[in-house]
């Protein structure tokens, strides 16, 4: 008879166990319900690229004096500089320029070298194509400026998570008056 009344012991633990995994899993559930959903739907949200956000680059013709130091940072020798030499002015004189973003691994070297500041990077990160070679851009689809994920009034922001942190920090601070 005592085996059967531990079999039954047992078997009240057991159960008694189980409701109280049931019930810490069924309350890590309902604590998941008041969080904002992770994934956005791309094609009409989009988040808001971080400050530093490394996308297409950006030329400006007019500055760029053709000196291919954008070119010897590269780590892939990327960017095509075609100049021809100005005698009379003794000066280079800039013909094409272009970069293939098939190739392009977004490391920012050159546009943290050139000396006259005619790269930059935007925050443009839609560059898919069809075709590989309609990647490779020249001197005037890298000068189009990009339209901005703010201005667009089709689609939906989405902040990041450390963007909703920061911003709820300044909320919270005493010292922030107003945002300048």
């Amino acid at each position: 008879m005592f085996p059967m009344v531990t079999g039954f012991m047992n078997y009240g633990q057991q159960t008694i166990r189980a409701t109280r995994y049931i019930g810490q899993s069924f309350i890590i559930t309902l604590s998941h319900t008041n969080r904002l959903p992770v994934t956005i739907q791309y094609p009409y949200e989009k988040s808001i690229t971080s400050e530093r956000f490394r996308g297409r680059i950006h030329f400006e013709f007019d500055k760029c004096i053709a000196c291919e130091v954008c070119v010897r940072v590269c780590p892939i020798d990327l960017p095509v500089v075609d100049w021809k030499l100005e005698r009379d002015m003794k000066k280079k004189q800039l013909l094409n320029y272009s970069i293939d973003f098939g190739v392009c691994i977004f490391c920012g070297n050159c546009v943290e070298y050139c000396p006259t500041n005619c790269l930059s990077m935007t925050e443009e990160y839609e560059l898919s194509t069809y075709d590989r070679h309609e990647l490779n851009y020249n001197q005037i689809a890298l000068g189009r400026l990009p339209i901005s994920v703010i201005g667009d009034y089709t689609i939906q922001i989405v902040m990041n998570s450390t963007q909703i942190k920061i911003d709820k920090d300044k909320s919270l601070d005493s010292r922030t008056i107003t945002n300048y």
